[in-house]
């Protein structure tokens, strides 16, 4: 089926399309339609069905077919297959959705920074904030689009945020409901087509990750290895990248005021060096500070026409007089902000800049025995890199917290489809052909774990991400940490000495021991199960602790 002739052919007879509205349009649109409501500060403010107030992980799916069947990890629990057959089915079901609608908008866009691999991204949809999102988060088409590896090649999107599919046309093909009854959802990806259809999630975060995970199958087949970070650079032209999962202090310690960012949550590294894949940020919001993330804080809330305005937020609670409050997590703690780059102070405009001189990969380490800052060989980087460690917290009695570890691949599993050895494999060839080097920063806890010890010094912190940056870490002093087989500095500028061993900071040395153990056993154990069939270099392995 020539699905792109089909929605052409929607687009050119529909009666009420809007294609390529002005920003004003769109935003004016929105309001008008009640699909949001404006702030005191100008920012539209919306509210989604509980079933999207974040991404729905079952009910994404991949097409399957002989040609990506070896090239995709099928046995992750986020790549779920489904066959051509069930992705036209929902196809055809959101085009005959699409024709009855009364309007329908329509944005061109691309997504990469550098022309060379702009991924061009045609959005189609019935609802005025769902193109106004595309219009925050994607790029204006580049003048130089011809010299895109991708230009033969667009992606389509066709989006029915509140629409729902039915369930017993999709018997045995969609998942099952803890009822019983077939899921009525979908976020489905055809790569090999360039299509994706999604019915029935209103949540921005299926928009943005459709994409982000299309791009990170596509780009390693071309030599470009697409990575879930932040991104910035110095005055002297030197970038760095910063990858972490939730709660590890990415977006917090990427805003460096010293530095130019880049963007905050997805980026390529080319041959020629690295760029942001978007023109803007979808922020978490709860517990939002004005102290603490300034940049943040004011793209979401600065006070402007809202016509001129057009930051969406997403579920987060306003009272009657047009005001936030981040702290109500009622609704969901997973409220959004969905806003341009442009609204942040200190970016650099192009998204671009030269080969990364230094990657953090960055961990929240609850169990306090992560050495807070160590360099890692490429074979390390590798292996970090596969396991994308943070710890979450349990919950609490008495005052005793278990930490639970969190293992999750390239810091982005779930966006991640190729086999693991791919992504991997990418960036060891890279940090030694670019002479990068990649440091581990815990930002959790020093002096025992949660609930006995401390969260680390944020100031400290930045110390050790500045020396990192600056290259002043890099020829220090190092001894190898015994467990987890990192090399530790033995000093490192504005940091006392005595902080830079965790077990220095514990009181109880043979508690420190068990626990350090015990955390190295959790990694063997998750490597054992996420990558004993795949092939991954014995070197790589060697690294990981455990083994």
């Amino acid at each position: 089926m020539d699905w792109k002739t089909r929605i052409a052919a929607i687009i050119n007879n529909h009666t009420d399309l809007v294609a390529d509205p002005p920003r004003k349009r769109m935003i004016a649109e929105a309001v008008e339609r009640r699909e949001c409501i404006v702030s005191i500060g100008g920012a539209l403010a919306t509210w989604t069905p509980p079933e999207s107030t974040g991404r729905s992980p079952k009910d994404t799916v991949i097409v399957k077919r002989p040609v990506n069947e070896n090239e995709i990890d099928w046995n992750s629990p986020n790549n779920i297959p489904i066959t051509e057959e069930t992705f036209d089915m929902a196809m055809e079901d959101a085009l005959k959705l699409m024709a009855e609608k009364p309007r329908v908008y329509v944005t061109n866009k691309v997504v990469g920074a550098d022309s060379r691999y702009a991924l061009p991204i045609q959005t189609v949809s019935d609802f005025a904030l769902t193109v106004l999102f595309t219009d925050n988060m994607f790029r204006p088409v580049p003048d130089d689009l011809e010299r895109s590896i991708f230009a033969d090649r667009p992606f389509s999107l066709v989006v029915l945020p509140y629409d729902k599919l039915d369930p017993r046309r999709y018997e045995g093909r969609l998942r099952k409901l803890p009822n019983g009854e077939t899921s009525n959802m979908i976020v489905a990806m055809d790569f090999e087509r360039g299509l994706g259809v999604i019915v029935g999630s209103a949540y921005g975060g299926s928009v943005k990750k459709l994409i982000f995970t299309v791009m990170n199958y596509l780009l390693p087949a071309e030599g470009i290895l697409p990575l879930h970070c932040s991104a910035n650079e110095g005055t002297d032209g030197n970038s760095a990248l910063l990858l972490g999962l939730s709660g590890t202090g990415k977006t917090t310690l990427s805003a460096d005021p010293r530095r130019a960012l880049l963007g905050d949550d997805e980026h390529g590294w080319s041959d020629d060096g690295i760029a942001n894949f978007e023109n803007g940020c979808y922020a978490k919001l709860i517990n939002l500070s004005p102290v603490k993330e300034p940049e943040i804080y004011n793209a979401v809330t600065h006070k402007d026409d809202y016509l001129s305005h057009g930051a969406i937020v997403e579920n987060a609670m306003v009272y009657p007089d047009g005001t936030f409050d981040f702290d109500d997590e009622r609704f969901t703690p997973n409220s959004r902000a969905s806003y341009p780059l442009r609204y942040l102070s200190n970016i650099k405009e192009s998204s671009i800049a030269g080969h990364p001189k230094t990657i953090l990969f960055l961990t929240a380490d609850a169990n306090g025995v992560i050495p807070p800052v160590s360099k890692l060989n490429p074979e390390q980087a590798m292996l970090w890199f596969l396991m994308g460690y943070t710890s979450k917290l349990a919950g609490t009695e008495t005052g005793i917290v278990e930490p639970v570890s969190t293992f999750s691949r390239f810091f982005g599993q779930p966006f991640m489809p190729r086999n693991p050895d791919v992504y991997a494999r990418m960036l060891g060839e890279k940090m030694k052909e670019h002479d990068t080097q990649v440091y581990l920063i815990n930002t959790g806890w020093s002096g025992g774990p949660y609930g006995v010890g401390k969260r680390m010094d944020i100031d400290l912190t930045r110390a050790m991400v500045d020396a990192a940056l600056s290259g002043r870490l890099k020829n220090m002093e190092y001894e190898q940490d015994p467990i987890f087989k990192v090399f530790v500095p033995k000093s490192c500028p504005d940091v006392p000495n005595e902080i830079l061993k965790p077990c220095n900071t514990w009181t109880d040395k043979d508690e420190y021991d068990k626990r350090a153990k015990k955390l190295a056993v959790d990694f063997k154990t998750h490597f054992d199960k996420a990558y004993s069939d795949k092939n991954i270099d014995p070197k790589v392995v060697a690294e990981c602790p455990g083994m």
